[in-house]
């Protein structure tokens, strides 16, 4: 497939960090020069944007992360004068006030591009008509991706998200034949289409662009078994820019970085201290030609892996690994560190488990308890309580095998845990604290 931009997405290596390094020089002189919150922590660390004089020397950096953003709210990072902002979006705010991020006319142009390269890399061309099933309004995810989808030249279908059916009759009057949206609402759009008997193997659909949560190979697998596409994963977040951070190609090897926009760390997440390429560790973004809304060293909690091997498909960006948990979303139940989508890998690998389940953690006295509700096939439930016991037992081993904890399991009728548009809800921590 044709590289969007091969100037830069196949540019050789040293070329790449010499951009790379005149830019951060740049941004590092800018927020100096602009963001009092910036200028006070690189006062307190001695380091002036002179200091700059390696890729090495972004230690020398602050690191920034969302609590900065939330006591400077809504407007106290911006670099530029609200007479220059052409575009505000924020994050939910739901456990307090939202995270607000602002865009020039030079940010639009610049995100519009990256999201293109990621439409792009998946196979969208000109010929494709995209279905945006993506929340609109303050969210980045509908937006971004809207308008780097037009600038390749492809038909795009505005649908939102919900209205599962209306989504369906589209896919099928317009002949859509890709689809935007997360994955797990893309596995929800299956659902209700084989109930209403819709055969989308047998339609014009052919590729999906998902993001917006995290999701493993066994529920790629599931998304292309039942949609009949090759399914993409891409990589944003509103704090830097929203979608097209990075986003995969038709290899699904990892997804390509950004570089030329992004510099990117992986540290350790207790001590912030780099570490080498192929060590998974937490990813820490510096933009380095967003305007409005510069950010040095933010730290987006996503754990991943980094690889600098060029990819098949001709492009010499960075790859990072699919993003499947994250520093903060990490449980602790009596004693063992847990992440949800480690029990989504152990739920995928038994047959017969349908991929929507609840991990529910609860607290008895001084006792963690762990309850994973599932969804099984409707031949699975069984008049035989022998054979429920077995297969629940079944269940219970794998998760114990992967997480070393004993698990409850509770099976439940297909249809029963909530589905969502946006993010799928998949902890319920009942815990008080201490």
């Amino acid at each position: 497939m044709p590289i969007w931009n091969a100037e830069y997405e196949s540019m050789a290596r040293p070329a790449l960090e010499e951009l790379q390094l005149r830019r951060l020089k740049s941004v590092v002189a800018w927020v100096y020069e602009r963001v009092p919150h910036y200028r006070e922590a690189l006062d307190e660390r001695g380091v002036k944007p002179r200091d700059i004089r390696s890729l090495s020397d972004v230690r020398l950096l602050p690191f920034t992360d969302k609590a900065a953003l939330r006591d400077t709210y809504p407007f106290g990072m911006f670099a530029v004068p609200m007479e220059q902002v052409v575009r505000v979006h924020s994050s939910s705010g739901t456990t307090g006030k939202p995270i607000v991020v602002g865009y020039t006319k030079g940010d639009l142009n610049t995100w519009t591009e990256l999201t293109a390269r990621i439409a792009s890399a998946a196979g969208v061309t000109e010929r494709d008509r995209v279905q945006m099933a993506f929340l609109y309004g303050m969210f980045t995810g509908g937006w971004g991706m809207h308008y780097g989808i037009e600038r390749v030249g492809a038909t795009v279908f505005p649908a939102g998200a919900g209205n599962t059916e209306r989504q369906l009759m589209m896919m099928q009057d317009f002949e859509t034949t890709a689809l935007v949206c997360t994955p797990s609402y893309a596995l929800y759009i299956a659902e209700v289409a084989e109930e209403h008997g819709i055969d989308l193997k047998g339609s014009s659909l052919r590729v999906g662009l998902f993001g917006g949560e995290p999701s493993g190979e066994g529920l790629r697998a599931e998304i292309e078994r039942r949609l009949g596409i090759l399914a993409t994963d891409n990589y944003g977040l509103s704090e830097v820019m929203g979608p097209g951070v990075s986003g995969e190609c038709e290899h699904q090897c990892g997804l390509h970085m950004a570089e030329d926009h992004f510099l990117f760390e992986v540290v350790d997440p207790a001590t912030g201290e780099p570490l080498p390429e192929g060590e998974e560790g937490e990813l820490v973004i510096t933009t380095l030609t967003k305007e409005a809304i510069p950010l040095l060293r933010y730290r987006t909690h996503d754990l991943t892996v980094i690889d600098t091997e060029s990819c098949a498909c001709g492009r010499t960006l960075a790859r990072m690994s699919k993003v499947r948990a994250r520093t903060d979303d990490m449980l602790i139940i009596r004693g063992v560190n847990v992440y949800p989508s480690q029990i989504e890998d152990a739920l995928l690998q038994v047959e017969g488990v349908q991929p929507h389940y609840l991990i529910v953690v609860d607290r008895s006295g001084a006792l963690d308890s762990l309850e994973v509700r599932i969804e099984v096939a409707d031949e699975l439930f069984s008049d035989m309580m022998a054979d429920m016991v077995a297969f629940t037992k079944r269940v219970s081993d794998r998760i114990h095998s992967v997480v070393g904890l004993q698990a409850k399991v509770t099976l439940v009728e297909p249809g029963t845990i909530e589905r969502t548009v946006g993010k799928a809800r998949r902890v319920i921590d009942n815990r008080t604290a201490d």
